[in-house]
């Protein structure tokens, strides 16, 4: 007796073959061999999701079967842009889940949503696509580390710099030598927002708002919370502690921060010393950090700067120790020596994971047979953990001292409280 062997189940056992990262042949299925198409829910359709989804349904290759988002304004929209059925739209993302044509996730809700949603997929058995910063705490992003391993899943975290060339190269010649010894990285991303005081509003009718706060304790609606701030085109949650733990630091910083890493060789590590300011709002709504500037010590004496962009440009700057030489990069590269820019890596050189395209890169994982994206879910945690404790400093407005290995503060049982953030049942991670 023979037993049909399904497009899914294919898919999922292909996930788990980490050491052969090649499609199985048509051959061995015969007549029933499964369909390379994977099947795409998006959790949260939002506008920072939407870019991602495009990717995943073109160069990736995907279809896009399944919608959830607790506004229904954003699941029609979607709905309308991706050609999805209404009977595959979802309020509530745990009954999307249920779906068989689902094989993976887009998560692009709010910052206290990811990670919840995120360990939903991977029991499920859904591959997770997750966009930045991983967790809104470190303790969050460890419980996702250990749920995609369990679960065997394929993750990849939406720091898409990785994917661009001029990026994978600055690192590559920082890796390999080419600017000298390296002590220092200075990074120069967004700063915070502040806003007036503003009233709550009846909730609409086409929002669930239990549902869209979740884990969060609850608060009344505002719509600059879910819809945009006048003039910025942010949405108000990025601003709100509740919502976003370490505000700007992670939100945006995560992406530069990551690249440093690569750069350094550090993915696997963090800081074991965190030291900074930060300003904040002194009234009004939002409550997240405006100004900022930190700087992370490693155990080898190495250091990331991490400032806001009035005090150094928007962007990843590699320093030599001579202070002099420096190569600048993040969606394009400059350096103090232009030639060095043009410099041909040598056979025996360290090269990097090369991708063109994040989504893509997702997708072929999944049909490959490889968990080992670009940016693993290992490497997500550790690049977020930086921004976190960034987050956690200025908050306590004093230097702290961290173990990476352990993942706790030394002796500060104020700053180890800190280290996980209130969740709500059902969504206790």
């Amino acid at each position: 007796m023979t037993s049909r062997v399904t497009r899914r189940q294919a898919l999922q056992a292909g996930a788990a073959v980490i050491a052969a990262p090649t499609i199985v042949p048509s051959t061995v299925f015969g007549a029933n061999a499964p369909s390379e198409r994977i099947g795409i829910g998006v959790i949260g359709c939002g506008n920072k999701a939407f870019g991602g989804t495009k990717n995943l349904q073109g160069p990736g290759g995907c279809q896009i079967v399944a919608l959830s988002d607790p506004n229904r304004l954003n699941l029609n929209r979607y709905a309308g842009a991706f050609n999805v059925s209404p009977e595959s739209c979802f309020q509530d993302f745990r009954e999307m889940l249920k779906l068989d044509s689902v094989d993976a996730v887009l998560v692009g809700t709010p910052d206290h949503w990811h990670v919840p949603a995120s360990i939903a997929a991977a029991k499920a058995g859904k591959h997770v696509y997750c966009e930045k910063p991983l967790s809104n705490s470190i303790a969050e992003g460890q419980a996702l580390v250990k749920a995609i391993k369990d679960a065997g899943v394929v993750f990849q975290h939406g720091t898409q710099l990785r994917s661009l060339a001029a990026n994978r190269k600055a690192c590559e010649l920082v890796r390999n030598g080419y600017l000298g010894d390296v002590r220092k990285v200075v990074i120069g991303s967004p700063p915070g927002h502040a806003i007036g005081d503003i009233p709550p509003e009846p909730v609409p009718d086409t929002l669930d708002w239990d549902m869209w706060l979740g884990p969060a304790e609850p608060m009344e609606y505002r719509p600059v919370i879910t819809g945009g701030i006048p003039e910025k085109g942010l949405r108000g949650w990025y601003f709100v502690k509740r919502f976003s733990q370490s505000g700007w630091i992670a939100g945006y910083g995560v992406h530069d921060v990551d690249l440093a890493h690569w750069g350094l060789g550090l993915e696997d590590s963090g800081p074991v010393r965190i030291e900074g300011h930060g300003e904040f709002p002194k009234n009004g709504f939002f409550n997240t950090v405006l100004g900022y500037e930190l700087t992370f010590t490693y155990e080898d004496g190495r250091q990331i700067v991490v400032t806001d962009t009035s005090k150094n440009r928007h962007g990843v700057k590699f320093m030599h120790e001579n202070g002099k030489d420096w190569i600048h990069t993040r969606v394009r590269s400059e350096s103090s020596d232009k030639r060095l820019l043009e410099t041909e890596l040598k056979p025996g050189d360290t090269r990097l994971y090369e991708s063109t395209n994040h989504e893509k890169n997702f997708a072929d994982c999944i049909r490959n047979g490889t968990t080992r994206t670009i940016t693993p879910i290992e490497v997500a945690h550790r690049s977020t953990s930086v921004c976190l404790l960034g987050g956690i400093c200025v908050d306590l407005g004093r230097p702290l001292q961290w173990d990476p290995k352990a993942q706790k503060f030394l002796n500060d049982d104020e700053a180890n409280a800190r280290l996980d953030c209130p969740h709500r049942d059902p969504w206790k991670v």
